[in-house]
């Protein structure tokens, strides 16, 4: 590979989260699953990528989301929020708020419309992160500072919008191989010089339950290979129990489960991201570069709906911003103009087939609205799931 070679102080800190690993794989005997590799590389206090104060988004960092790209994704998306905070309550709570950008242009553009929220809840386990959420929050909207609260956990109860851009990818998957007969975990383990590298086992307990009806669902090539998510449909499953109404409306890249384990994708969607520039090294600089895997939206909803939580709209994130606005709001800034020049690019970004248009995927889940919801009124996909 050739990428940007780390500053010293990057490369020593990154060590440390190596060592750590190394001393989690030798207690655990010799070998951990990817899962855990992955929840340390990215979340191991004060060393995980999400835990350290290293920049990740923006032009500075090492990829740019939806709301870094134009406040136009957050004002569309306002008005999804409205609604559903008026169908049940006026409270927001944002899981992974990344900068705080989104926050800010949604608080903004909720205020333009009248329809802001009581409270705005964020929860985010990076004290880093949460730092400079206030701060950008602070900057940006000082009089609206007050609705906002930091959480530690989730709640035991809720009611209003559940909000998660670039959540799910994020959560820690297993990594496996289907046999003949067999489903194979791909973990870590250290060869001679310490280093990491992949070791198979056999798959046992719930990843194997859910391995073996992935096999059933899709027709699996011996020694076909990619991600098997259970920590992102139990996130969403345990809403059931917490939401009392309300949805949780989360946008990701993924595909249905048919797609995701079609048997052209074979080698998974692993991928990691490093001063811009995507690879599929997850063993590259623990604790500098991201790691993220595509979702299955199929076992997001298969482990929510058991829970009391309904499918409430599933298309893609051109066709549910076009729903939301995306387009009128882009014409306010007068075609033509230098601002609008610069929001259409971005906006291509947002809905381009070939950029994050088709890609990008945005499902609800929830409980208690009689009303369709704005974001799906055309081109709902739900079939698909």
């Amino acid at each position: 590979m050739s990428l940007p070679a780390p500053a010293p102080e990057a490369l020593a800190h990154s060590q440390r989260l190596a060592d750590l690993i190394r001393q989690e794989i030798r207690a655990a005997g010799g070998w951990i699953s990817f899962a855990r590799f992955m929840s340390m590389a990215l979340y191991a206090p004060g060393l995980g990528y999400y835990t350290a104060g290293a920049r990740k988004f923006g032009a500075a960092g090492d990829f740019v989301t939806a709301p870094e790209l134009t406040p136009l994704f957050g004002r569309a998306l306002a008005r999804q929020a409205a609604q559903v905070m008026a169908a049940s309550r006026p409270f927001i709570l944002e899981a992974g708020a990344g900068s705080g950008r989104l926050a800010a242009d949604l608080l903004l553009a909720l205020e333009a419309m009248g329809s802001l929220p009581e409270r705005y809840f964020i929860l985010d386990i990076s004290t880093d992160l949460r730092q400079r959420q206030r701060q950008w929050l602070a900057r940006e909207v000082p009089r609206l500072l007050e609705r906002v609260e930091w959480l530690d956990a989730l709640p035991e109860s809720f009611s209003g919008l559940v909000l998660g851009n670039e959540l799910l990818d994020a959560m820690p998957v297993h990594c496996v191989t289907w046999e003949d007969g067999a489903v194979l975990e791909k973990g870590v383990a250290l060869d001679a010089d310490a280093q990491f590298r992949w070791q198979d086992k056999p798959a046992g307990g719930r990843l194997l339950e859910t391995a073996t009806a992935i096999a059933g669902e899709c027709l699996l090539p011996p020694g076909f290979s990619s991600e098997v998510a259970l920590a992102a449909p139990a996130w969403v499953a345990t809403w059931g129990e917490r939401l009392e109404q309300g949805c949780l409306v989360l946008l990701d890249y993924g595909f249905p489960r048919r797609e995701f384990y079609h048997p052209q994708r074979h080698g998974g969607t692993l991928m990691c991201h490093y001063r811009h520039q995507a690879h599929p090294e997850p063993f590259y600089l623990p604790g500098l570069q991201d790691i993220t895997a595509h979702v299955d939206f199929t076992g997001i909803i298969a482990a929510a709906h058991p829970r009391g939580l309904e499918l409430l709209g599933y298309t893609s994130q051109a066709q549910f911003l076009f729903n939301c606005g995306l387009l009128q709001d882009l014409e306010t800034l007068g075609p033509g103009s230098l601002p609008y020049l610069k929001a259409a690019g971005a906006v291509q970004k947002l809905v381009q087939p070939q950029e994050m248009g088709e890609l990008f995927k945005v499902i609800a889940i929830g409980k208690g609205l009689a009303e369709p919801l704005l974001g799906f009124a055309r081109g709902d996909k739900s079939h698909r799931l």
